[in-house]
């Protein structure tokens, strides 16, 4: 089930956030991430937030910024099972553009969102990691 985030449920999600940034970017140091949770804990609720859930267990969620994708975030044992895609679908029914960034090196965040019809429109340097990020986008 989709629903709309709930405060109390921060921690759980910011647990996903975390484990999921260290797993998917390991060319990024895991103190990068850490450095940041603070930061985005605070920033998170100012997002508009979904939650997947099965059973009453969190096991997913994607986060926006208007028409921005902040990012799709899965628990480690729940990946490659639909929940990113189910998340997308569930954003693509009620936008008719989004766009989001994604390190060139996330080769399966890459090829996910390829396969989900969104196409690359600039390559850039990612400032605080120095790493290539993609910026694509999504049209209807």
């Amino acid at each position: 089930m989709i629903r709309r985030f709930k405060i109390d449920e921060l921690d759980i999600v910011m647990k996903i956030w975390l484990e999921s940034n260290i797993e998917a970017h390991d060319f990024i140091s895991k103190s990068y991430w850490q450095g940041n949770y603070e930061v985005v804990k605070e920033m998170l609720p100012n997002a508009t937030i979904f939650i997947y859930e099965d059973n009453s267990i969190i096991q997913g969620f994607v986060g926006l910024i208007e028409g921005y994708i902040a990012g799709i975030f899965i628990n480690a044992s729940s990946r490659s099972q639909g929940i990113g895609k189910a998340l997308l679908d569930y954003v693509k029914a009620n936008r008719s553009e989004l766009s989001l960034q994604v390190y060139k090196k996330n080769a399966r965040a890459v090829k996910f969102y390829l396969r989900e019809d969104f196409a690359v429109s600039k390559e850039q340097i990612d400032e605080n990691t120095g790493e290539v990020e993609l910026i694509m986008n999504w049209t209807k």
